[in-house]
């Protein structure tokens, strides 16, 4: 081995020590960044494999305060990065592969590569939206194609749109868009019968004026060469296809937590989000926090993931501080 080549395999096979890493950016991991840094911990934050989260694939925001004239989802997360180094956040590129949380100081491990030992870990890895898969859906996606129906449903008012899901979040999305746009087209991949939303949700739905529900279909093809202007709609008893006219299409058929590396020490729900004790981050480990959309199901929005990102932040400042580490 080349005296080059040693100091390669030092470097990738060297081990680091930290009082507080932070994996995860998006507006919950740079605020707890933001918020410890200012507070003399010295965070380490790994952005992980999309630096700034879902939002970096989001385009115009209007509803997080502080700008009145909306922002760029990209735009924002830079800000958010900005704001976290300056306060003295070392954001770093890198994605953790591997934790072992047995006793602290915790480990994790950079590309399976170098080893970081830290005193306290906040975890805001975020989750992902569930996608059908179609080439038009992600060329499209940010231009009428949104997972989003709270955060992206403004812009569609007085029209037309289409929504995938058959479970609670759909019919709740539905319904929330049926108060703006003029006509709410539901597809539904299997028949009434096999609806999984609650039966609540589903009569309320069906009792909606301006919801067209669509049994046995599945989406082909998202329309639109810059922007969304239909959807071909498929279906599955019939085989008959029909293109209808929309200018949004919002895909609500779940999310994923990113929390698979943390299966086996922190304890989750069935859906793999992360369990937090109510009203704080703290997780089943002492030391080991978690914040943003990987511990929360239910709202899914940049203030909510801010907040919560702000209160692990001040768990996890707390707890160093009574250890004496900080």
């Amino acid at each position: 081995m080349q005296p080059s080549q040693i100091k390669i395999y030092m470097e990738q096979t060297s081990s680091e020590k930290v009082h507080l890493l932070i994996i995860g950016s998006g507006p919950a991991g740079y605020t707890a960044a933001i918020y410890s840094a200012r507070a003399n911990v010295t965070p380490v934050l790994y952005q992980g494999i999309q630096p700034g989260g879902q939002l970096t694939i989001t385009t115009e925001v209007e509803n997080y305060p502080g700008y009145p004239n909306g922002v760029q989802g990209p735009e924002m997360m830079v800000d958010f990065e900005k704001q976290a180094v300056k306060m003295g956040s070392d954001v770093r590129y890198g994605l953790i592969t591997k934790v072992d949380f047995s006793a602290p100081p915790f480990k994790a491990w950079v590309e399976d590569e170098k080893m970081l030992e830290a005193d306290s870990v906040i975890v805001a890895t975020g989750a992902s939206a569930k996608w059908l898969g179609l080439e038009s859906e992600a060329r499209l996606n940010g231009y009428g194609v949104s997972a989003c129906a709270v955060c992206d449903g403004f812009f569609f008012r007085g029209k037309e749109v289409a929504i995938v899901g058959a479970g609670d979040t759909a019919c709740e999305e539905a319904l929330y868009l049926s108060k703006l746009c003029t006509k709410v087209h539901m597809i539904v991949r299997k028949d009434e019968n096999s609806m999984k939303a609650s039966k609540v949700m589903q009569e309320r739905v069906k009792n909606t004026s301006n919801i067209k529900i669509y049994w046995n279909s599945e989406t082909d093809e998202v329309l639109g060469d810059t922007k969304v202007s239909g959807v071909r709609i498929h279906n599955n008893q019939t085989g008959e296809k029909i293109e209808v006219p929309v200018q949004g299409f919002f895909v609500a058929i779940g999310h994923h937590p990113n929390s698979d590396i943390f299966k086996g020490w922190l304890e989750m729900d069935e859906d793999g989000y992360i369990r937090t004790i109510p009203g704080t981050s703290k997780t089943n480990i002492e030391g080991v926090f978690a914040c943003g959309d990987v511990q929360d199901k239910i709202y899914r929005q940049a203030i909510t993931a801010a907040g919560s990102g702000c209160i692990a932040a001040l768990d996890a400042e707390r707890y160093l501080s009574a250890k004496g580490v900080v």
